[in-house]
C-alpha cells in the first residue's frame, strides 16, 4: 500500500474522523466541554501539588500557564495513542467486509483529537490574556510543533494498533505506558533541569530529545512564550519521531494483510 492509494481514500479518512468525533461526544452530558475540563483540572492539580507543595518552578512564566501549555500537546498525543491502539479491533466489522487502506483507521483516531486540541487552545489564549502574557513572534512556528506531535502519535499509534490485533493484552499496557511517559516528558517541569542532570553525568543533553514529546512540549512553549529555542532537544525529537513513523508504517503495512483474518 502506498501513499497514492491513501490519497485516493481521503474521503473515507474524512468520514472516519467525523465518525470518531461524533462517537466521542454521543450521549455525553457535557459534550465537547470535556476537551477543556480535562486539561484545565489537570493543570489545577499540577499547580497545587507540584508548584505549591513540591516547589517545582517555571521560570518567568506563571506555573498554571506553563503546565497548561505543556498539557495541550501532551493530551493530544496521549489520547491519540489510546484511541489508535484499539482502533483496528474496534473497527473489526468494517475491516472484514470491505477493502480499504487499513492505516486510515488509526490515522482517523489521531486526527479527530485535533478538535479537542483546538477547543482547549481557546482556553490557553484566555489564560494568556488573564496573566498578561503576550505571545512571542515565534508563535508562527506553533503549527509545526502540532505537526510533530501528530507525527509522533501516528508513529507510535501504528505500532500499537498493529500489535494489538495480534496481542490483545496490548490495550492493558497502553494506559501504563502513557502514565509513565507523562513523567519523563517536561509537562510538569522544565526540560532544562533534566538536561542539566544529564550533562552533570557526562551525557549530552540532547539525549533527552530521544523522547519525541520532549521536543514537542518544549517547542510548543517556546512558540508561545519565546526564550531560548530548544535546538538540540528539538532536532533529536524530530529524528526520533521520524524513525517511529517510518518503522511503524513499515511494520503496519507488512502485517495489514492479516488483519481481516485475525481481528
Amino acid at each position: 500500500m502506498g501513499l497514492r492509494e491513501l490519497v485516493e481514500y481521503h474521503e473515507l479518512l474524512y468520514f472516519l474522523v467525523w465518525r470518531d468525533i461524533k462517537v466521542r461526544y454521543k450521549q455525553s452530558v457535557l459534550g465537547a466541554a470535556w476537551a477543556i475540563i480535562q486539561p484545565f483540572t489537570t493543570m489545577v492539580v499540577f499547580t497545587i501539588f507540584f508548584n505549591r507543595l513540591a516547589g517545582v518552578g517555571s521560570g518567568e512564566i506563571p506555573y498554571p500557564l506553563f503546565s497548561y501549555a505543556g498539557l495541550l500537546p501532551w493530551i493530544f498525543f496521549a489520547q491519540g495513542l489510546s484511541q489508535s491502539s484499539n482502533s483496528l479491533v474496534g473497527s473489526a466489522n468494517l475491516i472484514r467486509k470491505v477493502y480499504f487502506p487499513r492505516v486510515v483507521v488509526p490515522m482517523s483516531s489521531i486526527l479527530s483529537g485535533l478538535v479537542d486540541f483546538a477547543l482547549a487552545f481557546v482556553v490557553l489564549v484566555a489564560m494568556m490574556g488573564f496573566y498578561g502574557v503576550r505571545p512571542a513572534a515565534s508563535i508562527v512556528a506553533l503549527p509545526l510543533f502540532v505537526l510533530l506531535a501528530l507525527v509522533a502519535a501516528l508513529g507510535v499509534g501504528l505500532w500499537l494498533a498493529a500489535l494489538n490485533v495480534e496481542y490483545r493484552d496490548i490495550r492493558y499496557v497502553v494506559p501504563f505506558i502513557i502514565q509513565l511517559w507523562l513523567f519523563v516528558t517536561p509537562v510538569i517541569y522544565p526540560s532544562a533541569s533534566v538536561v542539566a542532570k544529564l550533562e552533570e553525568s557526562g551525557l549530552p543533553g540532547w539525549l533527552y530529545g530521544l523522547n519525541p514529546m520532549a521536543g514537542v512540549v518544549e517547542g510548543f512553549r517556546w512558540g508561545l512564550f519565546g526564550g531560548t529555542a530548544p535546538g538540540p532537544i528539538l532536532l533529536a525529537s524530530v529524528g526520533s519521531s521520524l524513525v517511529l513513523l517510518i518503522s511503524g508504517a513499515m511494520y503496519f503495512w507488512r502485517v495489514e494483510e492479516t488483519f481481516a483474518d485475525v481481528v
